[in-house]
């Protein structure tokens, strides 16, 4: 694992209580722990590859940091 996987690693599990691999692979959500099937579009599915978060997840979390 790259150092770079290891830091989205470990924060998911300080921030989230889950791994955020484990959580890909099983397409459920890191954030919320529901399923993460649905995307909205090709990006949102990409994101869900980095970050790990649902559509929902993905919408609340940049929907607030685009202000």
């Amino acid at each position: 694992m790259s150092p770079m996987e290891q830091f989205k690693e470990n924060m998911a599990m300080q921030m989230f209580g889950r791994s955020r691999i484990l959580a890909i692979a099983g397409n459920s959500c890191v954030k919320c722990g529901q399923g993460a099937t649905k995307f909205s579009d090709e990006l949102s599915r990409k994101e869900f590859g980095i970050s790990g978060f649902c559509q929902t997840c993905q919408d609340d979390v940049f929907e607030s940091t685009e202000s």
